[in-house]
């Protein structure tokens, strides 16, 4: 019998075969993936999810996925999250306070703040922009800075942040990667949705001509001390022009802007209650006709995140004002209308300090740069929120044949600060599966998913006409044989 000799360099099993087909199968679907991702990315570029869902609650990271082919998809398209500015190591965002639709003037914004934040060091600067600047706005000539949002807005609806943006960027010779429009009605909601800020009153005052209602004066005042304040008390603070002792200048109104903004990012971040994901976007869509911004869903989170870190202790802050080392001057239009212009006839000296306003030669000469301040700024502590759920009402139906059970789980609920206002036995039982149902798509999405949460149940649907409720229930929940007390 004549033997063949076996090469056992050249020689494989077909055992070995199969190894080497399943080695190069999944070398293959790896390099095919990485290929789509590249297509896709070249396409149309890394997409963050704007899904609140798709967060992480606690680092405010995306959700990483469970399946093996998801995680290499995972990780051929996912980037990690970068915020405009973040690769310069500067982000500029510029923040504007408007009255809103029902107040006189809606669209002048009476507050204009241009804040900055170096990634690298954590570092943040302020520079606060009076109402009454003469700068050039293009298309219309030299007129206050708050015109600019409302110039733009009669042009095109919504489209007033954007002039107002490229007017700063325009005079101070920077560049502004996001842009917060808030009109008081925002400013008050966002304020009362994390059960109000506690702020230092540095320096008590009384203002007799804060502005009430038919064109009239109301008087207000605050007491020195740490005070917390509701959404319309903290309104009336930073808003406040005419207070005693010093408290009218616009120096004196930055600090208190200053200081609401501290503690409103302090009262955010210090509870993962309310920097979550879901009550965040809760938040944004009960605002979204008194808020406008160029941001996505996943810039804000990302920026929630970055916002952990900043070094809020010790703030850079420019107050562009007519003091006596102020680099701005009192003047008059030729109709007479009255201005704050450069003292030096341009914007060159004050376009340099924004420029380098985290450079060390800040530092080194002080007399050129005396109106800029290094801030220590101690933000109280914030009282911990009281997260509601009793803003959807509930119904509870029992489709089991286990007496009491839709009482037991309106007890249960009610401790847990829903509002229960229902409950009765299923039309049909008994029920294979416990399901809830929203009679409604606007329901806050923290109390759908705290619900969820609550009773193991992993989906919501839309309530089916066919199906029995209340006409006052916004959600129905209908107990099935599944569920476990």
């Amino acid at each position: 019998m004549n033997k063949e000799p076996i090469s056992f360099i050249h020689h494989q099993t077909t055992h070995e075969k199969a190894k080497k087909n399943k080695v190069l199968f999944f070398i293959a679907l790896i390099l095919l993936l990485y290929g789509v991702g590249c297509a896709g990315n070249a396409l149309f570029g890394k997409k963050a999810p704007q899904d609140p869902l798709a967060y992480d609650p606690v680092t405010l990271e995306p959700k990483k996925p469970k399946g093996f082919i998801q995680k290499i998809t995972h990780f051929v398209f996912h980037d990690e999250l970068v915020l405009e500015g973040q690769k310069k190591d500067r982000i500029n965002i510029l923040l504007l306070g408007q009255g809103g639709v029902g107040h006189d003037g809606p669209f002048l914004t009476d507050t204009i703040i241009l804040g900055s934040i170096k990634p690298s060091t954590k570092q943040i600067a302020i520079v606060a922009i009076p109402r009454d600047l003469e700068v050039d706005i293009k298309g219309h000539g030299k007129k206050k800075v708050n015109h600019a949002n409302a110039f733009g807005e009669a042009e095109e609806y919504n489209s007033g942040i954007y002039l107002a943006k490229k007017t700063i960027e325009e005079t101070f010779n920077i560049d502004i990667n996001y842009v917060i429009r808030a009109d008081f009605k925002a400013f008050k909601d966002i304020i009362d949705n994390v059960n109000g800020v506690t702020v230092n009153v540095t320096k008590g005052f009384v203002d007799t001509q804060y502005p009430a209602e038919n064109y009239e004066y109301q008087t207000i005042s605050f007491a020195k001390g740490p005070q917390t304040m509701d959404g319309e008390t903290a309104l009336k603070y930073v808003r406040s022009r005419h207070g005693t002792g010093g408290e009218g200048s616009d120096f004196a109104r930055s600090r208190r802007q200053r200081q609401v903004i501290l503690a409103l990012k302090e009262k955010m971040l210090s509870f993962n209650t309310l920097a979550n994901p879901i009550k965040i976007n809760d938040i944004l869509e009960s605002l979204k006709k008194h808020v406008l911004t160029n941001m996505t869903f996943s810039d804000i989170i990302t920026m929630l995140k970055l916002g952990k870190d900043l070094d809020t202790s010790n703030i850079t802050v420019i107050t562009l004002d007519s003091s006596e080392d102020g680099f701005l001057e009192n003047g008059y239009t030729e109709l007479g209308e009255f201005v704050l212009q450069p003292k030096s006839g341009n914007y060159k000296q004050i376009t340099d300090i924004i420029t380098n306003i985290f450079s060390p030669k800040m530092d080194n000469n002080p007399e050129e740069y005396l109106p800029v301040k290094h801030i220590v700024t101690a933000v109280p502590k914030q009282i911990a929120p009281k997260i509601s759920f009793s803003d959807a009402t509930i119904e509870i139906q029992n489709g089991t044949w286990n007496v009491g059970l839709a009482a037991r789980m309106q007890k249960r609920l009610k401790t847990k600060s829903f509002s229960v206002t229902k409950i009765g036995n299923s039309q049909e039982r008994p029920l294979a599966k416990t399901v809830i149902y929203t009679a409604r798509e606007d329901i806050p999405l923290h109390i759908t998913e705290q619900l969820k949460k609550e009773l193991q149940v992993k989906t919501l649907f839309l309530l089916p006409p066919a199906q029995s409720a209340s006409s006052t229930t916004d959600i129905l929940i209908t107990i099935g044989e599944d569920f476990v007390e």
